[in-house]
């Protein structure tokens, strides 16, 4: 009867066990609940591209293009003027997001700037990349799925590098957004 017993906690300690370990995989952080948590706060700026504007990830300009590859998801927010306790959390939360099935293609922490690129793969291609960098001015995070050369993506380690395509990504964005409805244009 002992044995008995004993076998029926084992499996109960065993199905406890599965719970539990099943509701931190479904609990964990990802890029869209760090967008969904954030894209209200104040002096953020985000945007998504939901499905029927897929279109317009298509026309971005080649130089963006040549520099990533092909888009089929793109997630962006900033976040400015924020305090140095709001700074060192949301760096928390982004390397909660890059620690569920990530791996850093690079890391940088220092006290003036943290620059994480982290990626997901299958096989030799990107499916999935979050270039995130936070300095005491600001802080930005994108998120990009699709099929990237692994190389390419490891450019945005350069700060100029990452600089210049966030600039252009956003301008080719908001260009297609928000075309002119000047008859002369």
């Amino acid at each position: 009867m002992y044995f008995y017993i004993d076998n029926f906690y084992n499996m109960k300690r065993f199905g406890l066990a599965l719970l539990i370990s099943f509701l931190l995989v479904s609990c964990s952080s990802s890029f869209q609940s760090f967008y969904d948590n954030h894209k209200a706060d104040m002096g953020t700026t985000s945007f998504q591209v939901p499905n029927f504007m897929k279109a317009v990830l298509g026309n971005i300009s080649p130089e963006v293009k040549h520099a990533i590859g092909n888009i089929s998801d793109f997630k962006y927010i900033k976040f400015e003027k924020v305090d140095n306790i709001k700074r060192q959390n949301l760096i928390a939360e982004m390397s909660a997001v890059t620690n569920n099935g990530f791996t850093d293609v690079f890391r940088k922490n220092e006290f003036d700037n943290t620059r994480i690129i982290s990626v997901r793969e299958l096989g030799v291609v990107v499916t999935d990349a979050i270039i995130f960098n936070s300095n005491p001015t600001e802080t930005t995070a994108f998120y990009l799925q699709g099929n990237f050369d692994p190389e390419k993506i490891k450019m945005f380690a350069d700060e100029e590098t990452f600089n210049t395509f966030s600039n252009d990504l956003i301008q080719n964005y908001n260009t297609n957004l928000n075309p002119s409805f000047n008859p002369e244009n």
